[in-house]
C-alpha cells in the first residue's frame, strides 16, 4: 500500500463537474492498493498518517498532527501509484490490486481513519477525477508499507 500525502490548506476532487469531496487544513491522501495489500497494512497506514506529526507548533516546528490541528482528510484513490515505469515507455500496472480489492481495502482505509476521529472525505473510486489543492509549505511525503 503506498501513499503520497499533502499537507494542505485546502483541498477537493469534482467528478463529472461535481464536487464529490472537500476539506479546508488537513492532508490530501493519494492511496494506491496494491496485490498483498491487507487490513493491517490499512490500519498502519491509517495510525501513521492521522498521528504524523507535519503541522507547525507555537513554535514553527513541525510538531503536531493532523487530529492535534482538528483538520481532515480527502482521500482519492490512486491506481497509478501501483504503476512501474523502469522499463520501456509505458508504466506496468502489475503489481495493482485488482478494482474489487481495490476498493475493499480503500473503503477499509477510509473507515479505519474514521474510526480514529477524523472526518474524512473521498474521491469516488475508479472514476475520472479532478484534484485541486492549495499544498502548505510545500510538504508532501511518501509513505509505503
Amino acid at each position: 500500500m503506498k501513499a503520497v500525502i499533502q499537507r494542505v490548506s485546502s483541498a477537493s476532487v469534482t467528478v463529472e463537474g461535481q464536487t464529490v469531496g472537500e476539506i479546508s487544513r488537513g492532508i490530501l491522501v493519494l492511496l494506491g492498493v496494491e496485490k498483498g495489500d491487507d487490513e493491517a497494512r490499512a490500519d498502519w497506514l491509517a495510525e501513521k498518517i492521522v498521528n504524523l506529526r507535519i503541522f507547525e507548533d507555537e513554535a514553527g516546528k513541525m510538531n503536531r498532527s493532523v487530529q492535534e490541528m482538528g483538520g481532515g482528510l480527502l482521500v482519492v484513490s490512486q491506481f497509478t501509484l501501483a504503476g512501474n515505469c523502469a522499463k520501456g515507455r509505458r508504466p506496468s500496472f502489475d503489481t495493482a490490486a485488482p478494482p474489487d480489492e481495490g476498493k475493499r481495502l480503500y473503503d477499509y482505509f477510509v473507515a479505519a481513519v474514521q474510526g480514529l476521529g477524523l472526518a474524512v472525505a473521498t474521491g469516488i473510486f475508479q472514476a475520472d477525477m479532478q484534484v485541486a489543492l492549495v499544498n502548505d509549505g510545500p510538504v508532501t511525503f511518501i509513505l509505503e508499507r
